[in-house]
């Protein structure tokens, strides 16, 4: 998506760095801090989500203790890392109210969108995968389909959207015509949809990476020209998690930039070592000026994923007045992943079957 000179791209693996700017050129809402008290989750109260379209709908729902839908999902183009767990902790939190939850496992979105992808049987594989660690974090089978073994009506959903948008209109905000990812955002927009024609017209909720704004943009468009009656979908908003060095983003496509969640322990360690952080070029001048953990990528992971408030606190508290050094900070981080990630990955050993029954 292209506004003046700022450019969005959902499937790059840049960094959104100007992030007022983005709002202002594109309309998002900021989260208002009453909402943050209100919700009082660590995605909430770190500063995570960051925006939104319309969740004042979601509020008034969860306020009034009536149902409402959420809706998201992983594409199927690679190992399952750090980042994606970002969703799977606000999918969670929200199936504490009365949400209708949807969760996609996009394994035809992934193919058609990923020129790296080959076949569907090889979308198919890494589907498996993703589920089993989806699985793993806590989601619940019933919470989950499967693109590709969706029901006819989602599929003439797709081609009914398709009908409604222009090639002029779909330049104007990808900036391209890739007949591959085409087909990817028409899925994307069904997904987000389509549960409304399950569940009735109700309030749906889909959160999404800043990046990812362009498929909210047609998505709410694509609502209003549809022959149902439907709520137009809102959308959160949350930072997305930076990669391990300067000016990327957690992707799958760059392996060295993210933790993945079936990483060994001396991967992790390999990686949070060589890892950019706030610290000053000497260790003198650290103790005497502190360091920065507003651009440290360790600390970083902390923020987005460790499970003590008191916690991150302090960590920002000691490197700030330079009481934590870089090295004391990455032992205490690759400790925490380790442990984290052994005990997940033992979780997915009992729920990989369970993924390859339901891809398959």
């Amino acid at each position: 998506m292209k506004k003046g000179n700022l450019t969005i791209d959902p499937w790059g693996a840049s960094s959104i760095d100007n992030y007022d700017k983005v709002f202002k050129e594109f309309g998002l809402k900021e989260f208002p801090e009453n909402w943050k008290k209100k919700l009082n989750h660590y995605l909430f109260r770190r500063n995570i989500i960051i925006a939104h379209r319309d969740f004042d709908k979601i509020i008034e729902r969860i306020n009034a203790n009536k149902p409402f839908i959420q809706i998201t999902g992983i594409a199927s183009s690679g190992r399952m890392h750090l980042g994606h767990k970002i969703d799977i902790d606000l999918f969670l939190f929200l199936k504490k109210f009365k949400a209708k939850n949807y969760f996609a496992i996009a394994d035809i979105d992934g193919y058609v969108s990923r020129q790296k992808i080959n076949t569907m049987d090889e979308a198919k594989k890494i589907a498996v995968d993703n589920l089993a660690h989806a699985l793993a974090l806590g989601l619940k089978t019933k919470d989950v389909y499967v693109q590709s073994k969706q029901k006819p009506f989602y599929y003439n959903l797709a081609f009914e959207c398709s009908k409604k948008i222009t090639e002029n209109m779909y330049s104007a905000i990808y900036g391209h015509t890739d007949f591959g990812k085409i087909s990817a955002v028409l899925l994307q927009i069904v997904d987000i949809i389509h549960p409304q024609l399950i569940e009735g017209k109700m309030p749906s909720v889909t959160g999404i990476g800043l990046e990812q704004d362009p498929h909210a943009r047609i998505t709410r468009d694509i609502a209003k020209r549809l022959p149902y009656t439907l709520e137009v979908p809102s959308f959160l908003y949350f930072l997305h998690q930076s990669g391990l060095q300067q000016g990327k983003k957690m992707s799958s496509s760059e392996p060295l930039t993210a933790i993945f969640l079936d990483d060994s322990s001396e991967e992790v360690k390999k990686k949070i070592s060589t890892a950019f952080t706030g610290g000053k070029d000497t260790l003198e001048e650290q103790k005497r000026l502190g360091g920065r953990p507003d651009i440290c990528k360790v600390y970083e992971i902390y923020k987005f994923h460790h499970p003590s408030n008191k916690f991150v606190e302090d960590i920002f508290k000691r490197c700030s007045s330079g009481k934590l050094l870089c090295g004391e900070c990455k032992g205490l981080c690759i400790k925490f992943l380790t442990n984290f990630l052994e005990k997940h990955q033992e979780r997915v050993k009992k729920t990989r079957k369970i993924a390859e029954k339901m891809v398959n």
